[in-house]
């Protein structure tokens, strides 16, 4: 049986609980059987609200708006902020307390079936990844919120059969949401390549470019690499490598003097980076024919 928190619901927020024979109901009927709602609502600043279950056998999808919660899933503590959506799977122990100045604002839809694990991999989920960050998403909350419209029903088939399917809906559209978010946080390829182009006579870090780009360094590295297929500090020694060539081809400057120039004052090590990249040393490539 689902257990529900019994936090007092405010005149403002929505706590729909569908009774067991319904539910057993739902779970014979060939359009519902394989994936269907137990319980759901919506919270406004739920000042108050904690829950602690130790054992539970339906799938919980939290989507905080706004505010913030305290949350641990087995032994991983974590802080669920405003546009994160939280997946608590069956059998998972779990504990959450809403933010005492700050409480979060939720929709939430208690779940099972079936189908129910196959959804938490189509959403993103998986044994260790418990939260997505999907920031405010007007999709997801149509979605929440159409949930809602089987109330006053009297918990008849009809309005029950288009819930459960407003639910598979709701489901199948978070990977499109967390792609919509994905896309918003690409870093600006033109602004970073800009700032290391200006910058080929230095020595720059991967914190830099992060910064430029307002992610953390992992993830803009992550980033930055599934757009490229590069590392950003690579394609920025490739600019360097480029820029040596030029050099090579159109001065009379020496390596040592043109290491100096592009922020390398090892003119050695440069030159085997160079190497690595050109495929032969830079006397070589000075001395080439090319037309």
């Amino acid at each position: 049986m689902t257990r529900i928190s019994q936090w007092p619901v405010p005149r403002d927020s929505i706590r729909y609980v569908i009774p067991e024979p319904v539910i057993r109901a739902l779970a014979e009927h060939p359009l519902t059987r394989d994936l269907y709602p137990v319980a759901f609502g919506h919270y406004r600043k739920a000042a108050g609200h904690h829950m602690h279950r130790e054992y539970h056998n339906d799938d919980l999808l939290i989507y905080c708006t706004e505010g913030e919660a305290y949350l641990r899933i087995g032994e991983e503590p974590c802080v669920v902020r405003g546009g994160d959506l939280v997946l608590l799977p069956a059998g998972a122990a779990h504990r959450y307390t809403a933010a005492p100045d700050n409480p979060w604002s939720i929709h939430w839809v208690h779940y099972t079936g079936p189908l129910a694990p196959d959804f938490r991999k189509h959403m993103g989920f998986g044994k260790s990844a418990h939260v997505l960050h999907l920031g405010r998403q007007p999709r997801l909350l149509v979605d929440f919120n159409g949930l809602l419209s089987v109330r006053q029903t009297g918990f008849r088939t009809p309005g029950l059969v288009h819930v459960a399917n407003r639910l598979r809906q709701l489901l199948a559209a978070v990977p499109l949401s967390a792609g919509e978010t994905i896309q918003a946080q690409q870093p600006d390829l033109e602004l970073i390549h800009g700032f290391m182009r200006e910058h080929l006579d230095e020595r720059i870090s991967l914190n830099q470019l992060a910064d430029l780009a307002g992610l953390s360094p992992a993830h803009f590295a992550t980033r930055y690499r599934a757009l490229t297929g590069v590392s950003p500090i690579q394609h920025f020694l490739h600019l360097k490598v480029e820029q040596a060539c030029q050099m090579l081809d159109t001065t009379e400057l020496s390596f040592t003097q043109i290491s100096d120039l592009l922020g390398y004052d090892d003119n050695y090590y440069f030159s085997r980076l160079f190497k690595k990249v050109m495929g032969q040393s830079p006397t070589d490539y000075r001395h080439t024919r090319r037309h």
